[in-house]
């Protein structure tokens, strides 16, 4: 019965093997979804083993039985290994375990048993230096330096007495650009106030859009954490810019008396639905542009398992429709930074504009 079971697994294994073939909802979601390693690449050895091509990152954990717990997440060698009583879920071991995956995710890790199985009485935090994470300060790093460099050059004299040069005349047109088509326009006297907050958003998203498209790299603004926390602090900064004009309007509009009870909600819901806004409008055209890109490069991997020979013909048609695509990103990137600063301009500006003289002595009609 012994050698029966083992040959009945080993079937089991092969016939699995067999089917599963290229994964592409695997691929496509392993890229856009956080992960606590950077993934570039996975290769066969001649020894018939798959090698991965990674960077892990840190992994911090605390449960009350457990305590404190700091280790590499190379530890889980792919998710193969448990270390220290805790494992990392994968995307087959929620299939092969037949995991509630309303409960448990791909990349989420848990306290096990002795005997491999999921200890549910251990509830476990994660504060672990995700590749968002580490990407996010990486890229806020860039900015603090980016700024420091051109604030250095500008104490110098150069671009005051001279001609900008270099990164300084690279960065210099994009925030007078933001100064004057965003800032301007939309706040009126008070810009210099929220000016500093409007360009450290934009070259944030900015920069984290960009890194995001070199290959390996995290997809930061297809995150709607980040963008979550992103429309958090302009909600915060449109309610503190608000003012007794744009209460009234809101619990008082001018509209004939019957329409108040069916206006007013609707006006108390728009307070909340523009932060709403900035962040499905920014995660979802950021991923959406990934995600477009993978499907693209998997095609070339689904036909090649029906037929070598169509999975090497669509390659350049492939290959042709990532590089525009990828060109089309270059151009989201900058798009959407801006769009998420302007908004906020607008959104700011809304806030306190109450009487008209308070945008530069006349009142502007924006429609979002």
């Amino acid at each position: 019965m012994c050698f029966a079971q083992e040959r009945h697994e080993e079937k089991h294994k092969a016939e699995k093997a067999k089917k599963e073939g290229f994964d592409a909802n695997k691929v496509i979601f392993g890229h856009v979804l956080d992960a606590h390693e950077f993934h570039f690449l996975s290769y066969k050895g001649s020894n018939g083993k798959e090698h991965h091509a990674t960077i892990p990152l840190p992994v911090i954990l605390y449960s009350k039985e457990k305590g404190l717990d700091i280790f590499m997440s190379s530890k889980f060698h792919h998710g193969e290994h448990s270390y220290n009583g805790y494992d990392i879920i994968t995307n087959d071991k929620i299939t092969d375990q037949k995991l509630d995956p309303k409960k448990y995710s791909a990349e989420q890790i848990v306290a096990v048993k002795e005997n491999g199985d999921i200890d549910n009485t251990v509830k476990v935090y994660d504060f672990s230096l995700t590749r968002n994470v580490v990407q996010m300060f990486l890229a806020l790093g860039l900015l603090v330096w980016v700024m420091l460099y051109m604030a250095k050059k500008y104490r110098s004299g150069q671009g005051v007495t001279t001609a900008p040069k270099g990164v300084q005349n690279l960065i210099e047109p994009i925030i007078t650009f933001v100064r004057d088509e965003v800032a301007k326009p939309n706040l009126g006297k008070k810009y210099k106030k929220y000016f500093p907050y409007l360009l450290t958003v934009f070259f944030f998203i900015l920069i984290n859009n960009l890194v995001g498209l070199i290959p390996g790299s995290a997809n930061v603004t297809g995150n709607i954490a980040f963008t979550l926390v992103l429309s958090v602090i302009s909600f915060v900064i449109i309610m503190l810019s608000t003012n007794k004009h744009y209460w009234a309007h809101i619990f008082n509009p001018p509209v004939p008396i019957g329409v108040k009870p069916i206006l007013i909600p609707v006006e108390i819901l728009g307070v909340f639905t523009k932060p709403f806004a900035l962040m499905i409008r920014l995660f979802a055209n950021m991923i959406a542009g990934h995600i477009i890109i993978i499907c693209l490069i998997s095609l070339i991997f689904i036909f090649g398992a029906l037929s070598t020979y169509i999975g090497w013909g669509f390659s350049p048609l492939s290959i042709a429709f990532v590089v525009f695509i990828y060109l089309i990103e270059l151009l989201v990137a900058f798009l959407q930074a801006y769009i998420f600063t302007n908004l906020t301009a607008v959104f700011i500006g809304q806030a306190f504009e109450g009487g008209h003289e308070d945008v530069d002595g006349h009142a502007e009609a924006v429609i979002v």
